[in-house]
């Protein structure tokens, strides 16, 4: 969504010094060799730090809810709707966040947005003990939905910084990075559980009150603010009218929202599946961070496979995969074996990762298809790949926005089957259900042979 404009001259005395770039010109072979490279590692560097205490915040109470026992007086599906609130508001930042580095820079944003994260984490670390209004604590989940607009800012930041041929490991590395927040704050959550004991959730938070501080000052220190990034004007409208927007938005709400919904509701549903097994908060806790892990880790590879492979086809068949491990989880719940269900979900972890590398990967190729398409009918190449990268940069806004909600569908789902039915069989049916309308779709738009298909998606 976010271009440089045309550069002026280089001036080296100030491209080395952060914060004061005075031109950017990546796809300068010569300027990337000696100026180039060694900024644009600072900075993924640096942002990677940041995106992944933003994803830390954003998934807190995915932990915190583990710590409201009975003192709290809050029934499961209460603890449901205070998982999906910040999966909410993290939907609903994330196109604002990533229009606000073109706007403030991506530096200057960047220390804003860390600094947005102490708004949930101070009265977090100061007002969650028995006796708060469940109000207070649905206010406070809901704020740390900041956390889930620093993925989207720090993502437009990072792509501006490296040349075409690079962006792909970069922008893997960088999600990857954040994405690893989720596991890394349980983490810390099964460490206080184990040490400090149930009794004190501030103590989840309050560690984190120095790291975001640090990632503050790690930004205005070690990050730079591009010249000539702007928001191409008409890009988000143009966008918003292909309908290629929405059908990755579709696909991205069953791989990215899968991931992140299954990352905050795990731990509530292994203790409500099978309570006799885990009978308290750290008996669940140690197994909560392995999904999200896993996710994070294999998001690179499902990338890489697309490489190879095509984005669609691998997305294709990624949500098969999905489909037979809900499949798997629905069965081994209704026939209690916990090694089953484990399994289950810890394979729709590992293929939402993969799907959410594959998904991405299909976006920037469905652009560069549907520019060569309109630059053979037209015969101006350049042109048709202006509006290309205009529109994709825009996609990926909005399919990010969009598929964030899906963290908020899945606590939904859960919430709603659990009211009705004391267990989670209607859930595990629903996502089988919207994992084949995706990839049914995949196959209907992008793989099903015709004068209409995309070449190289």
């Amino acid at each position: 969504m976010s271009t440089l404009a045309s550069p002026g001259t280089l001036a080296p005395a100030e491209t080395g010094r952060p914060g004061r770039i005075a031109e950017w010109r990546p796809e300068d072979p010569r300027f990337w060799a000696t100026t180039g490279a060694p900024v644009a590692r600072r900075n993924l560097y640096v942002s990677i730090f940041a995106e992944h205490v933003g994803f830390s915040v954003w998934s807190l109470w995915s932990v915190m809810v583990l710590f409201l026992g009975p003192e709290y007086g809050i029934d499961p599906a209460g603890k449901f709707l205070l998982t999906a609130v910040p999966a909410a508001l993290g939907a609903v930042l994330r196109l604002p966040y990533t229009l606000a580095v073109a706007r403030f820079g991506g530096r200057n944003w960047t220390v804003v947005s860390a600094l947005l994260l102490l708004v949930p984490a101070v009265p977090m670390a100061v007002l969650i003990e028995p006796g708060v209004s469940y109000a207070t604590l649905m206010v406070l989940a809901c704020l740390t939905g900041v956390g889930g607009g620093n993925f989207a800012s720090s993502m437009a930041n990072i792509n501006l910084f490296f040349p075409e041929r690079l962006k792909g490991r970069a922008l893997g590395l960088n999600a990857g990075g954040g994405n690893l927040g989720v596991p890394a704050v349980q983490l810390v959550g099964l460490a206080v559980l184990a040490t400090a004991g149930a009794a004190y959730p501030r103590l989840v938070p309050a560690v984190y009150l120095p790291l975001i501080v640090l990632a503050a000052l790690a930004a205005a220190r070690g990050l730079d603010n591009l010249p000539g990034a702007r928001n191409e004007p008409g890009a988000l409208r143009a966008a918003a009218r292909d309908p290629h927007t929405w059908v990755m938005s579709l696909l991205y709400v069953g791989t990215f929202g899968s991931f992140i919904g299954f990352g905050f509701a795990f731990g509530q549903v292994l203790q409500l599946q099978f309570h006799d097994r885990f009978p308290t908060p750290v008996d669940a806790a140690w197994l909560t961070f392995l999904g999200p892990l896993i996710g994070s880790l294999v998001r690179p590879f499902g990338g890489q496979l697309a490489d190879r492979l095509g984005g669609a086809r691998v997305t294709f068949w990624n949500f098969v995969a999905m489909a037979a491990g809900a499949g798997l989880v629905l069965y081994a719940a209704r026939d209690r074996s916990f090694p089953l269900y484990l399994a289950g979900f810890l394979a729709l972890f590992v293929f939402s990762g993969i799907g959410n590398g594959s998904t991405y990967k299909m976006i920037p190729a469905i652009f560069r298809a549907r520019a060569a398409a309109e630059a053979e009918l037209a015969g101006d190449r350049e042109a048709a790949e202006r509006r290309a990268r205009r529109r994709c940069g825009a996609l990926i806004g909005i399919a990010g926005a969009v598929g964030a909600s899906g963290g908020v569908l899945v606590n939904v789902a859960f919430r709603q089957s659990f009211l009705a039915s004391g267990t989670a069989d209607a859930a595990y049916l629903a996502f089988i259900a919207w994992y084949a309308l995706c990839f049914l779709v995949t196959w209907a738009v992008y793989l099903r042979r015709g004068p209409r298909k995309l070449v190289g998606v």
